[in-house]
């Protein structure tokens, strides 16, 4: 699929081909249809930064999606009480918070999450890569799924000793992430999302309930102890928003940078010349990643509902319309990157809204930093000759991510 060759009235994110690779079709929308609304979905798409950038820090770009859709679709006699009850959950999330109510919750969790805390962690984070890749190394098949078997166990075990959750359940938090997948990042090829997805939801939140009371007996040196004690003068957490915040903890705190260090290690393997380059320069990490978060990060569309009627390019968005803002085109704005389809480690320019900006800048973005920037060079070294299987990539099929589902890969014993 070619920019050139693609019907702009049938844009579709969930095609197979858009799927696969989303940049074509978001660089058509860009030049040719910036503010584009989609009869498909029944919703605008945003793709030029400077319009990605305004909005997300626009609070008439309401991040309060979640309410008005239970309220409508989840109140009548009909509606699936374990569906309501998935959706009762996030709307408790920090991520789907408006103001004041977004302030209160990142003021009392940012602690947690602050350069020194993060950098405290680097040892520990060092540690479970080795491990993990001392195992792979042990097995002597040469062969390796660079997502199953290393960058969802190393994110997965790091947010569970930040929470302190036993790392031997992470499995069960992987069925149950990709079980709730659908409902927050839009799955909306899959009918099956919302029940699914309720299932995954009710499983998690009771065995985090039961960890929190846990903790409320006999507290721990972890996040969960922290975030049951984390007040101040003003406020302080409420029980049902600690177990809503954990949710969301063990869910993000592992899906977007198990998505970043999986296209970062296939960005790298597809530019060999970078490779050899970060390989001969190591101090490049930092800039590796910043430009794996540019080039095909994780946040390939940021959802909104308007708060307020918007005029954007002479298109009105509408008071209760749903917006996709799109920071996978935003950052190969060539209005604001040059050469935006290259991927170039050395990059001066940064800028890229992987991580969002203004209020709403993600919170563990110094943490997916850190273990990015671990885990991308320890599996170069530890894995010679790692290469590309013959296997197709699958990515998963929804609008808001964009993560490998598998991603094989050979190496040299």
């Amino acid at each position: 699929m070619t920019a050139q060759h693609i019907d702009l009235e049938r844009a579709d994110l969930l095609s197979d081909e858009a799927v696969a690779d989303p940049y074509p079709l978001l660089a058509a929308l860009r030049e040719h249809d910036p503010v584009h609304w989609s009869t498909k979905y029944r919703s605008w798409f945003v793709t030029r930064y400077d319009d990605v950038a305004a909005a997300l820090r626009d609070d008439r770009f309401s991040s309060d999606r979640i309410t008005p859709y239970r309220r409508a679709k989840l109140e009548g006699p009909d509606a699936d009480p374990r569906v309501r009850a998935a959706f009762e959950v996030l709307e408790g999330w920090m991520v789907f918070k408006d103001q004041p109510d977004h302030k209160r919750l990142r003021r009392l969790l940012s602690r947690a999450f602050t350069p020194r805390a993060v950098t405290e962690m680097t040892s520990s984070v060092e540690v479970i890569a080795s491990e993990l890749l001392d195992g792979i190394v042990a097995r002597g098949t040469g062969t390796v799924d660079l997502i199953g078997d290393f960058a969802y166990p190393l994110t997965a075990s790091v947010i569970a000793d930040m929470l302190g959750v036993p790392r031997e359940d992470r499995e069960q938090f992987k069925d149950w992430s990709d079980q709730i997948t659908g409902l927050v990042f839009g799955g909306m090829g899959d009918a099956t999302r919302h029940a699914v997805g309720a299932e995954g939801m009710a499983e998690l939140t009771a065995y985090l309930g039961d960890l929190v009371r846990a903790h409320e007996r006999e507290p721990a040196d972890d996040l969960i102890s922290a975030m049951i004690s984390a007040r101040d003068a003003r406020d302080a957490l409420s029980h049902d928003e600690v177990i809503a915040t954990g949710v969301l903890l063990l869910f993000a705190g592992h899906e977007t940078t198990t998505n970043l260090i999986g296209s970062g290690i296939l960005a790298l393997l597809q530019h060999p010349e970078q490779r050899r380059l970060l390989d001969a320069r190591p101090e490049l990490v930092g800039g590796a990643v910043e430009e794996a978060l540019r080039f095909d990060g994780p946040a390939k569309t940021v959802a909104r509902v308007m708060g307020d009627d918007v005029e954007l390019r002479g298109r009105v968005l509408r008071r209760g319309e749903r917006v996709f803002l799109c920071p996978s085109s935003a950052n190969r704005d060539p209005e604001v990157f040059d050469d935006p389809d290259t991927l170039d480690i050395t990059r001066e320019k940064s800028g890229q809204l992987g991580f969002g900006i203004g209020m709403h800048y993600c919170l563990g973005a110094p943490l997916a930093r850190l273990e990015a920037s671990i885990a991308i060079p320890q599996a170069f070294a530890r894995l010679p000759g790692l290469r590309l299987d013959d296997e197709p990539l699958h990515w998963h099929p929804v609008l808001l991510s964009r993560g490998m589902q598998r991603f094989p890969a050979q190496f040299s014993l």
